[in-house]
């Protein structure tokens, strides 16, 4: 068997060649010392060209900085803050995928991976390493990369589930830099309600996936006197590791994976990371699997709660940008959106405030010019914000119409009926559905 070398961040990083494609552990795990090493060699003009592919980063992103513009150029599969603003101004680039298909860019060959630059844990008595808090599309990078080089770091907890074996290793570099930390806000008064209304549409027994920030630890908290949920979902955080800890996720009703906690990736504390450090409760596995709809829906009352920047009349959900304006990705949604919807039982749920901060509807007679549609109006099901759920499913566009407007702010519904019934006519006023 192979045994990977162990050298410094500096020497790890001569076997990237100019015009290499450049894979990072991602969220909380990027391996900075090797990127800070990159750097190095960019600063004394020793490489050129070198393209980096990841989900969301958490820290400074020198790859996508206009300093190294025709040295570094960034094309994620998600954005988070650090790279928005390169992106919007064409420092860097967006690559359009759904995550769950991200290991297969690799895996297939459509993305070339030269270089495979992730963290990992501490191995265990059998010598296998864990990706820990980011395994995502990394284990496909992993297997595809010619070069793969792994930052060994004690703050990377030991995570069961997919596994990284020391034979698909090349350079091992050793940095016990803390994982990044991320504390979201607490829920507003709005926040609550919209959390209270996704609460009252999962019944006990029901397997969730959700996100991160304020408003799921606002359904979180609205979740608290439901009994035995799963969890099946890409990411969590420290929301849902207050049900896992109070039990009411305890995974007993899941056809698969029964009593076990399903994840890809994490962001959150340090406690969160701390959980999942040799859980045999936790399985933190390739986006292949978390993210596969016939896998999803293998678990009954599948309930996927997910946001939206912008949902028009006639249901088309806008998730990743702002017009033309890319803001994040098309994430996993369109992935829990089919497997939930698969589910025996399941529900697919867009949740969001009704407004945004600047006090602009959130449910618009048309998508901003150039705003991405994620999820499409045909897979457009339960609707939710603080005034209010309803369910598209089944439903014709005037019904649609006549259903969002009575979930949107009450100061926005006259206009959004006068759009309604410039866009569907004279029989639109007549129209009438029962809210119920």
């Amino acid at each position: 068997m192979k045994q990977p070398r162990t050298v410094t961040a500096d020497e790890a990083v001569m076997a990237v060649r100019t015009g290499d494609h450049i894979h990072l552990s991602s969220v909380a795990s990027v391996p900075h010392v090797l990127i800070q090493a990159l750097c190095r060699r960019a600063d004394a003009g020793d490489v050129r060209d070198l393209h980096f592919h990841h989900f969301h980063t958490e820290g400074p992103a020198p790859y996508s900085d206009p300093a190294y513009e025709g040295i570094f150029f960034d094309q994620g599969f998600f954005l988070g803050p650090n790279v928005r603003a390169n992106v919007n101004a064409g420092y860097a680039d967006y690559l359009p995928v759904h995550l769950g298909e991200s290991q297969k860019l690799y895996r297939s060959g459509a993305l070339r991976c030269d270089v495979a630059m992730v963290q990992v844990s501490r191995p265990d008595e059998n010598g296998m390493f864990s990706l820990g808090t980011s395994v995502d599309c990394s284990l496909a990078a992993i297997e595809s990369a010619g070069t793969v080089i792994a930052v060994v770091n004690e703050n990377v907890p030991f995570a069961y589930g997919d596994l990284v074996s020391p034979d698909l290793i090349d350079y091992i570099v050793y940095d016990n830099t803390p994982l990044v930390t991320k504390d979201f806000a607490q829920p507003d008064e709005v926040e609550q309600l919209i959390g209270k209304n996704c609460a009252e549409l999962v019944p006990d027994g029901a397997c969730l996936q959700m996100g991160i920030g304020a408003l799921p630890n606002a359904l979180a908290v609205a979740l608290s006197d439901h009994k035995n949920l799963g969890l099946h979902t890409e990411m969590f955080a420290d929301g849902i590791l207050g049900l896992i800890k109070k039990g009411v996720i305890n995974g007993s009703c899941k056809k698969i994976d029964t009593g076990k906690v399903v994840a890809s990736f994490l962001l959150g504390s340090e406690e969160v990371y701390n959980f999942i450090d040799h859980n045999p409760d936790v399985l933190m596995k390739d986006i292949k699997y978390t993210n596969d709809p016939w896998v999803i829906a293998q678990n009954p009352n599948m309930m996927a709660i997910n946001s939206a920047v912008e949902v028009d009349l006639t249901g088309q959900i806008s998730a990743d940008s702002i017009g033309t304006r890319i803001f994040s990705g098309t994430g996993g949604q369109v992935d829990f959106v089919k497997g939930a919807t698969m589910s025996e039982g399941g529900k697919s749920v867009t949740a969001f405030a009704s407004r945004t901060r600047k006090g602009q509807s959130k449910i618009v007679p048309v998508l901003n010019t150039g705003a991405g549609v994620v999820t499409p109006r045909a897979d457009a099901h339960w609707i939710v914000t603080e005034y209010g759920a309803v369910d598209l499913y089944g439903k014709s566009l005037q019904e649609r119409a006549k259903l969002l407007i009575s979930i949107a702010h009450p100061d926005d519904r006259e206009a959004l009926d006068r759009a309604a019934f410039e866009r569907f006519g004279p029989h639109y006023r007549n129209f009438h559905i029962s809210l119920a």
